[in-house]
């Protein structure tokens, strides 16, 4: 479980450092974006499936329609994600999806409960109560339903869940992953070949080169995020969330100038302060002989 914690915090370090990296492409479309964004993360994970010579594992997965149909599923949820996670920082609606990812861990505790038996403590709840309780502030200040948080949190919590469902190296699942949409952006690549839309490859050269690294900075953190959401339970996985939308929220004030209110202040406070309580009962939880009982 140890490992699995620093897989998690490396990961959600790398996320909420994202929008820098995607705000220096923000004159190209999000789609064109985000095309690049799957093919190069296919090059990339399939480079590292060939250095780790995981090829006769590759076809035996390929083989499992089980396996296919859960991969499928979470290669549309995390590519829906994306989609809508570049959109937003290249539209101004970054503090939009820091608390989308706030909401996440939330419904990572729903799911765990529903669709996993996870039983939460009763200082596990009070964490929920009070990060709830920060979201909710957060929402009521944004004056109207705040659909990129929302569908950001769905996309991202039904997507830890199908990891969780399947039970494969990260890195085999990554590539079958970016596989199945890999097509789809070879065709839109295309697309914009034939109606002369296409503006990456008019980028200058270091902007391509950084373009280019996109798989990298892509396949990293879901990488360190698979291996860790084999190792935690879901609700724990998504508390260390909070790091991520921390992260990215200190952005939006500090480099990207949107506004944060007192109310955004409060609501940071709280759920902040339910990472720390979550934190607390885990670690009592996981020393006592008895964890039921707490």
């Amino acid at each position: 479980m140890k490992n699995g914690l620093l897989y998690a915090i490396i990961a959600y370090i790398m996320w909420g450092l994202l929008p820098l990296y995607w705000k220096l492409f923000e004159t190209t479309p999000a789609g064109e974006i985000l095309s690049h964004r799957i093919i190069w993360s296919f090059v990339f994970v399939a480079i590292l499936i060939a250095a780790q010579r995981k090829w006769s594992e590759l076809r035996a997965l390929a083989a499992n329609r089980s396996s296919l149909l859960s991969l499928t599923v979470s290669s549309l949820l995390i590519t829906a994600n994306w989609m809508i996670f570049i959109w937003a920082v290249n539209n101004g609606h970054v503090v939009e999806t820091s608390l989308g990812y706030y909401l996440t861990p939330l419904l990572n505790v729903l799911l765990g409960i529903l669709f996993l038996r996870e039983k939460p403590s009763k200082g596990q709840w009070l964490a929920v109560a009070l990060a709830g309780a920060g979201v909710l502030f957060v929402a009521i200040d944004y004056g109207r339903f705040p659909w990129i948080s929302v569908s950001l949190a769905l996309s991202f919590g039904l997507y830890g869940l199908a990891k969780k469902k399947v039970s494969l190296e990260s890195s085999l699942g990554l590539f079958m992953e970016t596989a199945v949409v890999t097509p789809l952006a070879l065709l839109y690549w295309i697309y914009l070949g034939a109606t002369h839309t296409a503006t990456a490859w008019s980028l200058s050269a270091g902007s391509l080169l950084l373009l280019l690294l996109a798989g990298a900075a892509t396949a990293l953190p879901l990488l360190f995020f698979a291996k860790a959401a084999k190792q935690l339970p879901l609700s724990t996985l998504g508390f260390v969330q909070y790091i991520g939308p921390s992260i990215t929220l200190l952005l939006s004030v500090l480099v990207f100038d949107e506004h944060i209110s007192t109310v955004l202040l409060v609501s940071f406070s709280l759920i902040w302060a339910a990472l720390v309580v979550f934190a607390m009962s885990s670690i009592r939880r996981a020393k006592s002989p008895n964890p039921a009982a707490r």
